[in-house]
């Protein structure tokens, strides 16, 4: 009987680990957020999430497929959830604008993910032969600025903002003060600097409705 028991033990040990989708997305996630898309190569994935490249290739097919699904993953975790401050009808538009902004903030500053933005930071120094992979990061950050203005169209509807407002370019204008603060999260600024940031944004709004 202890020679089974035995036996038992070491076949259990030997069994192979069951592959996490999710946890593997989620390593590989940090991973191109920290080092963007180019610097990090398949053997920097395979060591990061653990698993053998084998078992990426026929999960994600390659490199780019990976990259793909965890541009997914991160839409569902953080990008949805900020958006999801936005449309919330009960809320004055400045109010739901300030709990997006601090939404956005505090992922940027984290100590669970790098700084910054996943998307900008993805996306920088692609090179040439990354088109593709350019394209899907370009298409997807411009989904923020077009959710900024369905939003704004939205309160414009309710008489929040002025008809004869173009809800397009205080969209893009929004937008780019999201960007900034990415690039200065990643420069090092903290929550309460980008806070700073967007309560300036936030007093000046007044001012750009009637601009």
């Amino acid at each position: 009987m202890t020679t089974e028991v035995a036996s038992c033990t070491k076949k259990s040990r030997g069994r192979p680990k069951v592959f996490d989708r999710d946890v593997a997305l989620d390593k590989a996630m940090t991973l191109f957020w920290q080092h963007g898309y180019e610097a990090t190569s398949l053997a920097d994935l395979v060591e990061a999430t653990g698993a053998k490249a084998p078992t990426l290739y026929a999960e994600f097919v390659n490199k780019e497929g990976l990259f793909r699904a965890v541009l997914d993953r991160y839409i569902s975790r953080f990008a949805d959830k900020h958006e999801a401050q936005l449309f919330c009808e009960e809320k004055p538009v400045e109010t739901a604008l300030r709990d997006y902004f601090t939404a956005v903030a505090t992922c940027f500053t984290s100590k669970d993910t790098p700084a910054g933005c996943f998307m900008i930071n993805t996306s920088a120094a692609l090179a040439a032969s990354s088109k593709e992979i350019a394209h899907t990061i370009k298409s997807r950050h411009a989904m923020q600025e077009k959710t900024l203005q369905e939003f704004l169209t939205k309160r414009q509807a309710n008489g929040e903002i002025p008809a004869d407002k173009c809800v397009a370019e205080l969209a893009q204008f929004l937008s780019c003060i999201l960007q900034g603060m990415s690039i200065s999260a990643r420069e090092g600024a903290s929550l309460a600097t980008l806070m700073q940031i967007t309560e300036t944004t936030l007093r000046l709004w007044p001012q750009m409705l009637k601009i």
